[in-house]
């Protein structure tokens, strides 16, 4: 399938009996640094459903609810991709949209794409994560999920 000119990054979580939330990081095999699931459109899918088609894949768990669609959207030089040769060269940049997905069963099977995934505390999430971007789609995804502002947060753990 040809890859589409977009990426898309999820961040399955699960909400705790304390009203707590936590969020699944995984380690990619490749580079070893820890991030949500990540991966391209395919085709004509539109990033929702590729999102849900990523997160199968590379957790083993389909989505049973609705994906909280953020507004975190992070552009990703096209060098990054080995097909960015198939998007022209007037494409310098894709954008790579960002969602949140509940989770209920928190045993992941991991594809060869990721060594290991751990399931954690925003504060601990945050830590590990390596790019901005994905800290940023973090926070948002925090921020929704408990109900805050915007601003009701502050730039606690950016």
């Amino acid at each position: 399938m040809p890859r589409a000119p977009f990426n898309v990054l999820v961040y399955p979580y699960e909400c705790l009996a304390n009203g707590g939330v936590r969020y699944a990081v995984l380690r990619r095999s490749d580079e070893a640094w820890w991030q949500a699931v990540a991966g391209g459109g395919e085709d004509n899918e539109t990033p929702a459903i590729a999102a849900a088609r990523e997160t199968f894949e590379e957790t083993g768990i389909s989505v049973e609810h609705p994906l909280l669609e953020l507004s975190t959207v992070i552009p990703v030089p096209v060098i990054h991709f080995e097909e960015n040769q198939l998007w022209g060269d007037e494409l310098y940049v894709i954008p790579q949209y960002c969602f949140g997905a509940l989770f209920r069963n928190t045993m992941l099977v991991l594809s060869s794409e990721h060594t290991e995934y751990r399931w954690l505390r925003y504060e601990e999430a945050q830590s590990l994560l390596r790019y901005d971007g994905d800290r940023t789609a973090l926070w948002e995804l925090h921020s929704r999920l408990l109900g805050c502002g915007p601003r009701s947060l502050g730039k606690q753990g950016l």
